[in-house]
């Protein structure tokens, strides 16, 4: 079996466990949110969901960062509530927000007494985090999505058209159970650091199939591979 031919502007990172690829990525984005605050006086940092990013959030949450500069947000979000167990806000609260990281603002993307798609609409609160962001972080499922960019999403084709100016849009999947509301892929690759952070031999299985060829539709993850706008760093650990 041939390995998948990886385009230019992505490069693979392999860690042995998940603890070196924590630490070498919580110091890779530390070191992007310090360039941010030295350049421009603050930094922003979009992190992803799920149980993958637990330890690189423990990580992180322990560097020296003047973190009272910082603004983080979500690449994306499940419809839920901060006290649902299936909130990204909540994982983020519970794992990043802590010790000295504490000090950063956290601005959520839900919005209690609106659906996905008016907390879309009401987009200023995220539209006012500096751009360029300096660290966006994905995660990828193994149906090839990444963000909310689901196989068979309603709005899949607005989200990932490079010439739509939303900053945020809702989308309904199949597979994705609640209603969601993601950042557009033109405003993910307006950062710095692009990194998808992945685990284990499954993930890396679904993104051998995502680096081959083949619709974007059927594996999403495959716009944010196949850009040439925006490097993307790959971490990986089995």
């Amino acid at each position: 079996m041939t390995t998948p031919k990886r385009p230019d502007t992505v490069s693979l990172e392999e860690f042995d466990t998940p603890v070196h690829l924590a630490v070498a990525l919580a110091d890779k984005v530390a070191t992007a949110l310090e360039t941010g605050l030295v350049t421009h006086g603050e930094a922003s940092l979009l992190v992803s969901g799920g149980s993958t990013p637990k330890e690189f959030f423990a990580e992180l949450s322990k560097r020296p960062v003047d973190w009272e500069g910082v603004t983080i947000t979500l690449v994306d979000e499940r419809w839920v509530p901060d006290s649902s167990e299936r909130s990204n806000a909540r994982l983020v609260a519970e794992n990043l927000m802590q010790g000295e990281a504490r000090r950063a603002k956290f601005v959520p993307l839900f919005v209690d007494g609106l659906t996905a798609a008016e907390g879309a609409e009401d987009a200023a609160r995220v539209t006012a985090i500096r751009r360029p962001f300096d660290a966006v972080i994905l995660g990828m499922g193994n149906d090839g999505h990444t963000a909310s960019f689901f196989p068979g999403g309603d709005q899949l084709e607005a989200a990932l058209d490079l010439e739509n100016p939303a900053s945020l849009i809702a989308i309904e999947a199949e597979g994705a159970g609640e209603p969601r509301i993601t950042f557009t892929l033109r405003e993910l690759l307006d950062t710095g650091l692009l990194v998808l952070h992945i685990e284990g031999a499954s993930k890396r299985d679904t993104l051998d199939k995502a680096l081959d060829e083949g619709p974007v539709a059927e594996m999403p993850v495959r716009a944010v591979l196949r850009q040439a706008l925006t490097p993307l760093s790959i971490y990986w650990c089995p």
